[in-house]
């Protein structure tokens, strides 16, 4: 057996949940999962749930007021969850 052809296991698990497009629910697990550790408790109790689609993430808020708060710290959001992920995965964030 040739060590040529092998590949690390992880990259053949991204490989196939990308070409599956399995990856975005993935990281909108991720994302959901750790939302209260990155944003805090007051922001987690308002937000219904998370979508991610081609480097965008869509927060649901259940808050007009909180919604419209956040808008003014989406670049600091990108950077928080981003960080969280241990990679550039989110590009922009739209509230809804």
């Amino acid at each position: 057996m040739t060590k040529s052809n092998t590949r690390p296991l992880g990259d053949l698990i991204r490989e196939v949940l990308k070409r599956h497009r399995l990856d975005s629910k993935i990281t909108e697990t991720r994302i959901m999962s750790s939302w209260e550790k990155v944003m805090g408790a007051h922001i987690a109790r308002y937000t219904e749930k998370v979508l991610v689609r081609q480097g965008r993430l869509t927060v649901y808020l259940r808050s007009s007021v909180l919604r419209n708060e956040l808008e003014y710290g989406k670049e600091k959001i990108i950077k928080l969850v981003n960080k969280e992920l241990g990679e550039e995965v989110i590009r922009d964030v739209v509230f809804r």
